[in-house]
């Protein structure tokens, strides 16, 4: 058995749970790299990484770099003398840093490479249909999710699971795989496979533009696309009501497949049911944000809201 002292880097909660994963099973974690601290939120306050926020509770040391190459951060992390380092969630690598330690780098990724390389791959997961998904650990080299696989997990998306909470059932599965990985370096056990150079399906970052409905598309893909998005960062369209043009965000829906001659993006409004015609049936809205409200439900809106008879959403 190796005896290996881990520097973990990472950023958002997805990452906190694996590394507290690693700390409650008596791993050896020296040193923590996080995001720098941030001002947020509508008072500007200073806001720190949800990683920092668990390794300042554990007493962890703690690096904050604004830059990975400079001469500063890399003898700080020699300092640390480390021999494995695991990511999660974090920023891309010089070579000067993944090749520092003597068993490597190896980073935890939400897909089964090489599918979905890229920064948001539990969402295109749900937002192209997939049926499953997973977790991946694999060495970091100079590409982006590109290095030798060491292993994989799989596991169902169900027809109407949500990104948050595919997020969660994965963070779980990859607390568990790095685990597994560590051991096995440990043990001087692993025995990696090279990835396919191409991947069929990425997964880049989410923006506003391929956030918005399509109310075109089909209802398979404009039910994908929502749950996709829901929680974060959430679909949205824009509700064409009479003279008024509002943004919304959509939430918790259901489809329905039924024929109609209604215009796609038609909005159909009852005082318990809203509902937008698309391609061969309905998406059925049951959670809801318009601009500058709070989210609620469909019921909600409906007893305070008004629909014109032409109302429609583009």
């Amino acid at each position: 058995m190796k005896d290996l002292r881990i520097v973990f880097m990472g950023t958002p909660d997805f990452a906190v749970t694996i590394l507290k994963h690693l700390v409650e099973n008596n791993y050896t974690i020296v040193g923590v790299i996080t995001a720098t601290d941030k001002p947020a939120g509508r008072g500007r306050k200073i806001h720190q990484s949800a990683v920092k926020k668990y390794a300042l509770s554990q007493d962890l040391p703690i690096l904050q770099p604004k830059n990975l190459k400079s001469k500063e951060f890399v003898a700080d992390l020699e300092n640390l003398k480390a021999n494995l380092q695991i990511v999660v969630a974090f920023r891309m690598l010089p070579k000067t840093v993944w090749q520092m330690p003597e068993y490597g780098t190896f980073n935890l990724h939400a897909s089964l490479l090489p599918e979905y390389r890229g920064a948001a791959p539990i969402h295109w997961a749900i937002i192209n249909g997939e049926t499953k998904t997973g977790v991946t650990t694999f060495f970091i080299d100079d590409k982006i999710d590109t290095g030798e696989i060491i292993l994989q997990e799989e596991i169902d998306i169900e027809s109407d699971e949500t990104v948050g909470g595919l997020h969660d059932k994965l963070m779980h599965l990859g607390a568990n795989l790095v685990s597994k990985t560590v051991d096995l370096i440990s043990k001087g056990k692993v025995i990696t496979a090279k990835q396919p150079e191409k991947e069929e399906k990425s997964a880049p970052k989410l923006y506003p533009d391929n956030c918005k409905i399509n109310w075109n598309d089909s209802l398979d893909s404009i039910y994908n696309h929502i749950r996709g998005l829901n929680p974060f960062p959430t679909a949205w369209t824009t509700i064409y009501n009479k003279e008024e043009e509002i943004s919304a965000k959509i939430y918790g829906i259901k489809k329905i497949n039924e024929k109609h001659k209604y215009d796609a993006g038609k909005i159909i409004a009852s005082k318990k049911e809203l509902k937008i015609a698309v391609k061969n049936g309905y998406i059925l809205i049951e959670e809801i944000k318009l601009s500058g409200k709070k989210k609620m439900d469909s019921k909600s809106l409906l007893n305070g809201f008004s629909f014109h008879k032409d109302a429609k959403m583009c």
